[in-house]
């Protein structure tokens, strides 16, 4: 991802200078290139280095790992709530981000199906993601908004007439990333997770920044396969 026109560049790129310390960071516009490119270097890697016949090892954490898992569990276990105004606010800026060039009349409208949600009340869409796949999007919107809008309006490769609905992807993603790395568990149970929470304790941003990534990967997979509507599940 490049911060500086808010795209992506190689995630695979190796970054260089990342200062690694050993409590929680929060990241900037400026620390994500670097960031992105070593955490998606570090868990394309994992699996090269395990082999079928490796014993299965102990993943404890230490006392920084743990206290970024129980702020990301905090995050997790939050569900979206039309009523709280954080969460109204919120929804009202990820549709700013969006359309910046148009008004939304409301929390309720036929405007949100623009955006990929599948009826006019965008809330009924977070169950499986909570809050937190709300936050991941309006995330993606102000830290990389070309990528994330290229994304928003399929503008790039050959597209399908019929396109998968972007703000339910985004919501399907974070549950499965969720799922993938275990992350509601006490502690790790794969070398997977164990993996990310070395880098969330270095950086704070760690998930969020993974979303992005894996949305990026999830759409060149799309097209890849020349899919459309159809094969969304």
């Amino acid at each position: 991802m490049d911060d500086r026109g808010g795209s992506f560049v190689a995630v695979r790129r190796i970054s260089q200078g990342l200062d690694r310390g050993n409590t929680c960071h929060s990241t900037s516009a400026e620390f994500v290139t670097g960031s992105t490119a070593w955490l998606g270097r570090g868990l394309s890697c994992v699996c090269a280095q395990r082999r079928e016949s490796d014993a299965r090892p102990s993943f404890d954490l230490t006392p920084t790992q743990e206290e970024c898992l129980q702020r990301l569990q905090s995050r997790i276990d939050v569900p979206y709530d039309s009523s709280i105004l954080e969460h109204q606010e919120s929804l009202r800026a990820l549709w700013n981000a969006a359309f910046p060039e148009e008004e939304l009349r409301g929390l309720i409208s036929e405007q949100w199906k623009d955006m990929g949600w599948q009826g006019k009340d965008p809330s009924t869409d977070f169950r499986g993601g909570g809050y937190i796949s709300l936050e991941n999007l309006l995330f993606f919107a102000k830290n990389f908004p070309k990528s994330f809008q290229d994304l928003l309006r399929k503008q790039e490769g050959d597209r399908s007439v019929w396109e998968y609905p972007f703000a339910v992807a985004g919501v399907n993603i974070t549950f499965m990333l969720i799922q993938m790395l275990d992350l509601e568990a006490v502690k790790p149970r794969t070398l997977v997770g164990a993996t990310f929470l070395k880098f969330l304790a270095e950086n704070e941003s760690a998930f969020d920044l993974l979303y992005c990534i894996t949305f990026k990967l999830m759409d060149n997979q799309w097209l890849s396969m020349r899919a459309s509507y159809m094969d969304f599940n």
